[in-house]
């Protein structure tokens, strides 16, 4: 059994992983674009974050001087 195991059958106690084509399924595509999707408005939002702060900071330093 353990030779069996070594030599990649698989055991009845595992689940046998589907062998990959390297293509994803239309749900993984999917689910995928969606992720980046959201990644990038993440992205956005945070680079016009540190905008406004960037923007208050040279105002505040302009008042200050």
């Amino acid at each position: 059994m353990s030779r069996a195991r070594r030599n990649g059958w698989p055991s009845s106690d595992r689940p046998v992983a589907e062998p990959s084509s390297g293509r994803l399924r239309e749900s993984e595509r999917a689910e995928s674009e969606r992720l980046r999707a959201e990644a990038a408005r993440e992205k956005d939002k945070r680079i016009r974050e540190l905008e406004m702060e960037c923007d208050v900071f040279k105002r505040c330093m302009a008042l200050w001087v």
